[in-house]
């Protein structure tokens, strides 16, 4: 029985024609079976991104056991997103970290999850990942939480408007106190 917090072993975003949009694979030396020892050269991972998109191209289903790893999957207009644990890690946890991703960059990105709003918005979707995901162990799940943490904040709500009216008024304001102090000395 499995009683370690690292659950997660990879994060994988692909769009619609199997390329890679981001991908983050988790096993640190920490872990406890040890350095991994799948998916760590490049090779392997872009060959098993590559058999994992042609299994879950088409949308219908959620999980899938895929090469010894189990994939929860979501589909989102141009892109897939997919959490990769191991085969006997618990499926609803891996999808309900995934649906708080997926719905924080929906948050964040306004309902606009296509692959160049992600693309253009990448830092925000990393920041996503690390909120919700920290070296393969989920940290958090409720998506409004993780979309707060990671929101820009705003620069100032009240707006300065500069018109003629305003600069008039600011010239008088500067006329009557030079007046002021001159009637003074």
């Amino acid at each position: 029985m499995n009683l370690s917090l690292y659950s997660v072993n990879a994060f994988i975003i692909l769009d619609s024609e199997g390329h890679r949009v981001l991908a983050k694979y988790y096993r640190p030396k920490s872990h406890p079976q040890g350095e991994p020892k799948d998916l760590s050269t490049l090779k392997d991972q872009r060959a098993f991104e590559k058999g994992l998109w042609q299994k879950t191209k088409k949308p219908g289903g959620d999980i899938i056991l895929f090469e010894g790893h189990l994939a929860v999957f979501r589909h989102s207009l141009d892109l897939i997103f997919y959490i990769i644990g191991g085969p006997t890690e618990n499926e609803i946890m891996l999808y309900s970290a995934l649906t708080a991703f997926s719905d924080a960059v929906s948050l964040l990105l306004r309902n606009q999850v296509e692959k160049r709003a992600v693309l253009e918005n990448l830092d925000l979707v990393l920041l996503c990942l690390d909120e919700t995901i920290d070296d393969g162990i989920i940290v958090e799940t409720d998506s409004t939480t993780i979309a707060s943490r990671v929101s820009r904040p705003k620069a100032d709500t009240t707006e300065i408007v500069i018109n003629e009216q305003t600069i008039m008024s600011a010239y008088q304001t500067v006329r009557e106190k030079v007046q002021q102090r001159i009637q003074q000395l």
